[in-house]
């Protein structure tokens, strides 16, 4: 099993959302976190000031899938989630060991 965090614009979390759920992939656990990347921030405009963002709003997409998943699940949000600007976003895999259920202590179970 793998784990696939997507890091994203929020904008573009309801688009990816629906391509994860139209190819059958709906569980998921969102969080609107704040980060920057290479950029280091933005400068926005406000009445008439140049104001310096440093932290920019982004969506954290996290699920924990099957590894013959994976692939398919990366080529779903790259291609739903990218505006081809600076900040798109980022996707990382990671392996994961074991998966306990907390309500029955089922341990790795068959359906994620």
């Amino acid at each position: 099993m793998k784990m696939v965090t997507a890091v994203i614009r929020p904008e573009m979390f309801y688009t990816v959302r629906a391509a994860l759920e139209a190819d059958g992939i709906y569980g998921m656990t969102v969080s609107e976190v704040m980060g920057r990347g290479a950029q280091k921030g933005i400068a926005l405009r406000f009445r008439g000031k140049t104001v310096p963002v440093e932290l920019i709003p982004k969506v954290k997409i996290e699920m924990v899938v099957r590894d013959g998943d994976v692939e398919r699940i990366v080529g779903i949000v790259r291609a739903n989630g990218r505006t081809g600007r600076p900040g798109d976003g980022r996707i990382f895999v990671l392996p994961v060991e074991s998966i306990c259920r907390v309500r029955t202590d089922q341990e790795e179970p068959e359906e994620l």
